[in-house]
């Protein structure tokens, strides 16, 4: 099970930091991703981090955004700087157990940029 937070209204230029907390030991065997969904538009994945630590990034973010993951914590972290208006959309974590279609899914958490 995942669950999300972090989530909140914020300026452009501001910076905000989402957390997704995994139950279970088997955390450190899953690649992590966040994606996001602006309204009336496709899911994307921003970022991502597998069990050895190596990142990607989508374009649009690279730069701003961070992932990172805490093995001990069972916790896989986005921070988000220099947010911009097209930011805003609900923010979801992603699990993928590497070479299977185990994928399990975070229930969301909304960023809002706006002045």
């Amino acid at each position: 099970r995942l669950v999300d937070s972090g989530g909140a209204l914020v300026q452009p230029g501001g910076s905000l930091r989402l957390s997704c907390a995994a139950a279970g030991s088997l955390f450190s065997l899953y690649d992590m991703g966040w994606y996001r969904q602006a309204p009336g538009k496709q899911r994307e994945l921003v970022a991502s981090i597998t069990t050895r630590g190596t990142t990607n990034y989508v374009d649009s973010i690279q730069g701003r955004f961070t992932i990172s993951r805490d093995n001990i914590k069972n916790t896989v972290y986005l921070q988000m700087n220099s947010l911009e208006p097209e930011d805003t959309a609900v923010y979801y974590c992603n699990a993928v157990l590497p070479g299977t279609r185990n994928s399990y899914w975070g229930q969301g958490t909304q960023v809002t940029v706006s002045s």
